[in-house]
Parts: C-alpha cells; structure tokens; sequence
C-alpha cells in the first residue's frame, strides 16, 4: 500500500522563508541570553501580543496569564521595570529552542508555527539549573523590517516557577 504523506504548509513555503522564520527565533533568543532588554520590543509588531502562561491554563482554555502584555509599549514598560525597578539576585538565561514546526502559511504572509524551548538560569558562582520549559505558539507577520511576532504565546510545563519570572523568556 502507498499511502501518500500528509501535506505540510513547509512544503508550500520557501527556504528562504523558513530560514527567515529560524532566524527570528534565533535573534529573539540571542538578544534575551545576552540581557539586550531594549531589542525585545522590536521583534513585535506595534500591537503584537506576548502572554506567558502555564500549560495547565492554556489546555483548559483558561485567560489566567502570569503575564499579558498587548503592545509595544506594554512591552518597553516592562523593559523599564526589568531594568529600574525590580530588584533581584541576578542571573543569566540561555535559550536552546528547537526548530519552528510551521503549521499554517495564509494568504496575507503571516505565519503560525511553533517551537520547544528549555531555559537554563545561570547565577554568579553557581551551577546553571533547569529554570522554565515549554513551548512558543506563535502568529509570525512580515513587515517592512523583516519578520515580526503578531502574537508569542509562551506556554510553560509546570505551575511551580522557580522565586520569579523577571525577564522575557
């Protein structure tokens, strides 16, 4: 028997496409791990959503989010308040995400795919650890620019997070 494949939207779109899609995934990743708080903004559209929320929430179709940030500027206070006001022990983050499945290319060139990620916290003098997991769900648009994020939903595995979530993840 010769059952044919189930079609994939990669097969609909192109190379550079795709690599442009890996890309963004790769810089957002990138200026995250090296605290570039100011850059965060900029991989969204003006009124692009970012909603950080647990799985257990998210399957339920629950709106509870730990954070919900509706816009740019939403997202430069949040810089701000990273940055002036939220005193912490400081750390590091480092982002291994894995490759984006594309699960629907439309008409007008946005993008909805997805990826894994694992985020390990790093402190001073000690011993990185295991500090979130999960997934991004995410509605990736062209622009001008570049590709930019519509939406980021961050869906993390596990209610317990580790003292605070204080940056992006």
């Amino acid at each position: 028997m010769n059952a044919a494949l189930p079609t994939s939207p990669l097969a609909d779109m192109g190379m550079a496409d795709f690599l442009a899609v890996q890309r963004l995934y790769a810089e957002y990743a990138l200026a995250l791990d090296a605290g570039d708080w100011d850059r965060w903004p900029g991989f969204f559209i003006p009124d692009g959503c970012y909603r950080l929320q647990p799985r257990d929430n998210f399957e339920r179709g629950l709106p509870l989010a730990t954070l919900w940030f509706e816009s740019q500027g939403a997202l430069r206070d949040r810089v701000y308040g990273i940055k002036e006001t939220l005193f912490h022990d400081p750390y590091y983050q480092r982002h291994i995400v894995g490759a984006p499945l594309i699960h629907a290319l439309h008409a007008d060139g946005s993008i909805e795919c997805e990826a894994s990620y694992v985020v390990i916290r790093i402190k001073p003098s000690q011993a990185g650890e295991v500090f979130n997991t999960g997934r991004y769900i995410d509605r990736i648009v062209p622009t001008p620019e570049g590709l930019r994020f519509a939406s980021r939903w961050v869906i993390y595995d596990t209610e317990l997070v580790l003292n605070s979530i204080i940056y992006p993840i």
